[in-house]
């Protein structure tokens, strides 16, 4: 069980709503975000500091959309990185997005027991994805074992932006946990045992950027 959020930086008021922090909330492409706001928290709260929110969204557009990482390994470390935070906004958000980057819920359950997982058996790109993640959470490096694994699938651009892409991951989790950044109200809340609130399975989503 996560420690319950204390929302400590809410979402910006709509006194505040500059166009600076109108380009925040547009900044994804969301539909009519620029009048009405955006429907993510996330996007609400970084409006706080639109200078922060645009300079941090530009690094995360590269990772999400010009990063040399496929979908699936990023997939997998927003939900370890998730996982080893108890980031409950991550994860709910992470598994739907990793169900339609084409992971099992099989995979997902295992991403909780990390790298030695025998669901990993015969994945090595997977299983360095997740060590990668652990050690770098755990020693502020990746170790020369993991690093080698991580070669065998991997260029020197593609090792780069991984280590990025964990970082950021992080970072991110330091802010939700910090600023106390809660799941939208009406969602259908996934929990860690990769259950919903109302008890159905999770299912794949898109981001709004993202096609069906």
């Amino acid at each position: 069980m996560a420690e319950e959020l204390k929302q400590r930086i809410g979402n910006l008021p709509r006194e505040e709503w500059t166009d600076p922090a109108r380009e925040v909330f547009a900044f994804w492409g969301e539909p009519n975000a620029w009048e009405e706001g955006s429907k993510t928290n996330m996007s609400m709260v970084m409006a706080n500091h639109p200078k922060l929110a645009i300079a941090y969204n530009t690094f995360g557009k590269h990772l999400l959309l010009a990063s040399s990482i496929a979908v699936r390994p990023r997939e997998l470390v927003v939900l370890r990185t998730a996982w080893l935070q108890k980031c409950e906004y991550e994860w709910h958000y992470h598994v739907g997005y990793a169900l339609s980057a084409g992971l099992t819920m099989e995979e997902i359950a295992a991403i909780r027991d990390g790298w030695e997982s025998p669901v990993w058996d015969g994945k090595e790109e997977d299983r360095a994805i997740l060590r990668a993640v652990d050690e770098l959470v755990d020693d502020s490096r990746i170790g020369d074992e993991c690093w080698e694994m991580l070669g065998r699938h991997y260029d020197r651009q593609q090792v780069m932006d991984l280590v990025f892409t964990i970082g950021n991951y992080v970072m991110l989790g330091w802010a939700v946990a910090t600023f106390g950044i809660p799941l939208e109200p009406g969602v259908d809340a996934i929990g860690f045992d990769l259950k919903t609130r109302s008890g159905e399975s999770p299912a794949g989503r898109f981001r709004p950027f993202e096609k069906d």
